[in-house]
């Protein structure tokens, strides 16, 4: 999609430092960061949303390539400080600000529930 920024990020067109990025998915730092470690997962392939989803092995894409990444980066719940939050907007009232499908991976603070 033309005017979509994760697009130009997945073509290049906008410079990115990834911290993860394979033919399917990417993974970049979130500019509005909302925790000590906020990184978005995002697909390369322009879905809108969540609902928009019709393939299901893009969850598994995605879930994989989140798991991974925390792992690497030694938050993946293994040790008793750490651990982490997957966050999914979808909508305008579900707080999606940018109409492709991505994940929040935060952590490196404590979460409340119920959460916003």
């Amino acid at each position: 999609m033309s005017d979509c920024v994760f697009c130009k990020i997945a073509s290049g067109e906008i410079p990115s430092e990834f911290v993860y990025r394979d033919e399917d998915v990417f993974v970049i730092r979130d500019l509005n960061p909302q925790a000590p470690s906020h990184l978005l997962i995002i697909p390369t392939r322009h879905v809108v949303s969540a609902a928009d989803v019709s393939d299901p092995a893009l969850w598994s894409i995605v879930m994989s390539a989140t798991t991974k990444v925390a792992r690497s980066l030694g938050l993946d719940g293994t040790k008793e400080d750490n651990g982490f939050r997957i966050v999914i907007n979808t909508g305008v009232q579900g707080g999606q600000t940018v109409s492709h499908l991505h994940l929040h991976l935060l952590s490196g603070r404590n979460f409340g529930w119920p959460p916003g």
